[in-house]
């Protein structure tokens, strides 16, 4: 190993688990990504800013820790790391259990369920009737609206619901509303089937149907889930562009749910994808995450103007299994917060996330090196240093190569493996040789493969660890992979593994989260 001039010296290690301890079920408990106290979370529904806070509902089961009866919970933050669980926020009643949605600041009162002194906070959720769903009737799945005049502490639901009737279609479901200051009106992208509607509304309660959008559009192995719609600045230009974010399941890249996305123009009725994609085949590269683990995500509403992010969040597990992960307490975690920009090259568009900036007041370098040569397998971060539970790496990878370039996580019993082939052009990650993997046959059934998207010669590297989660963020974000796992023991080290041809890593920066 090859330590340029400038490198910290490491500081005083660090008090760790023993390795021989176990992992149970409290030892799962992430440290700064939102998990409910105790049972079952999915879908981020309802989030919104306002004086200071960042609300997030999500659906919700209170009496168990699998799939039941949706409820909205309810939690808030600061600063985007910090969280505080609510009481429950809505109830389901005699019209049906509360599915997803979202929540929008009325600031003119346009709805009339508040004042211009005290607007409300308007939420707009899918009613789900079961009794309906088991006469056969495909009916049972309808919009409607709840109101908060106390700044989402308390909600009353709206007389008159629902306020988008169901036509007679079996997936109807998951609003999330915008409100278009260019054309002055309210707008609703709802998943319907393999597709979106578009509604508009100038009150937040009449609403009429403008559009239609996604027949032959990108990946239809599933079914459409919670869609997401707002414009973009592309950065580095005037140009303005609309973003359609579209969850489905199953029919990931990867297997089981992910989250697609398109961008193109809206008129204020009809949504036009630019012509890169337009006709967008089943297989393409236009992920929003090409990790397992990152589903129904959705952006915050009501962000101050002088802010300017599109900040998103999302359900950090998978269908496929996330009813058997080994939690019993609870289950489910969201995504660490993130932020989205548009950039353009070669008259392509693509989205690009970063961790919320907010992380970064929160890390303390505990080593530095300018720059490592990898002949041999080296510990990047040995876990007598830094806790792996809640950190923070960064480096880059210069002058990458038709070769394989490989990282371990490892415990006494676990090895989680990621890295880049340049051989395929492509990033991978296999949790397979995590001992706590046979749970569920497709958690570990293959590899995770994303396709480089960047041509440069250097790829950018920021991995955040906690506890059973692992967000990859390659190229500046624009190829994203999140995963869960769950080692037997604590995690001990992060390795770089020697290849074929010894090569460097620059700029090698180990943080520790304090939290």
């Amino acid at each position: 190993m090859t330590l340029a001039c400038g490198a910290q010296q490491p500081k005083e290690p660090i008090t760790t688990t023993e390795p021989t301890k176990t992992l149970e079920d409290a030892d799962y408990r992430p440290h700064f990504h939102f998990a409910p106290e105790k049972h079952w979370m999915n879908d981020p529904n309802g989030m919104f800013y306002l004086d200071g806070t960042y609300h997030l509902f999500y659906q919700y089961y209170p009496d168990g820790n699998v799939w039941g009866p949706m409820h909205w919970g309810h939690a808030t933050t600061k600063d985007l790391l910090r969280w505080d669980e609510k009481p429950i926020a809505i109830y389901p009643d005699s019209l049906g259990y509360i599915f997803s949605g979202s929540a929008v600041v009325d600031l003119k009162n346009s709805s009339g369920l508040g004042t211009r002194e005290n607007p409300p906070v308007v939420a707009m959720f899918t009613y789900h009737d079961p009794i309906k769903e088991r006469e056969g009737r495909e009916n049972f799945q309808n919009q409607a609206i709840a109101y908060s005049t106390d700044q989402g502490a308390t909600w009353r639901k709206y007389a008159m619901n629902p306020v988008i009737p169901n036509p007679g279609i079996k997936d109807f479901r998951d609003p999330k509303i915008h409100w278009d200051a260019e054309h002055q009106q309210w707008i609703v992208v709802l998943a319907v089937l393999d597709r979106v509607y578009f509604y508009t509304s100038k009150d937040l309660k009449e609403w009429t149907k403008v559009s239609e959008f996604g027949n032959g559009q990108g990946a239809h192995g599933g079914v459409w889930e919670c869609p997401d719609f707002f414009p973009m600045p592309v950065a580095g230009t005037n140009e303005t562009k609309w973003v359609l974010i579209q969850s489905l399941n199953p029919g990931a890249i990867n297997g089981g749910s992910g989250t697609q996305y398109f961008i193109g123009d809206f008129d204020g009725k009809v949504f036009t994808p630019v012509k890169a994609m337009q006709n967008l085949p089943e297989n393409h590269s236009y992920w929003l995450d090409f990790g397992r683990d990152n589903y129904a995500g959705v952006s915050w509403a009501n962000l101050p103007e002088k802010d300017g992010r599109i900040l998103y969040l999302g359900w950090m597990t998978n269908w496929q299994y996330a009813q058997e992960v080994p939690t019993e307490t609870w289950r489910g975690a969201m995504t660490l917060p993130r932020e989205l920009t548009l950039h353009k090259q070669q008259n392509q568009y693509r989205l690009h996330t970063a961790p919320a900036q907010e992380l970064w007041a929160y890390t303390d370098t505990i080593r530095y090196q300018k720059q490592v040569t990898v002949d041999a397998d080296i510990t990047l971060a040995p876990g007598s240093e830094v806790d792996l539970t809640k950190t923070v790496i960064t480096f880059s990878i210069p002058d990458v190569a038709k070769q394989k370039y490989t990282f371990q996580l490892t415990s006494a019993a676990d090895t989680l493996t990621f890295g880049y082939d340049g051989n395929t052009d492509s990033f991978f990650l296999d949790r397979s040789a995590m001992a706590t993997s046979g749970f569920h046959p497709d958690f570990a059934s293959h590899q995770v493969i994303a396709p480089r998207i960047s041509k440069d010669k250097q790829i950018t590297v920021t991995l955040i660890l906690d506890t059973t989660s692992l967000e990859l963020f390659f190229d500046d974000g624009v190829t994203v992979m999140t995963n869960i796992f769950f080692p037997k023991f604590p995690l001990t080290e992060l390795i770089a593994v020697q290849s074929i041809i010894p090569y460097q890593l620059k700029d090698v920066n180990i943080n520790q989260l304090k939290l």
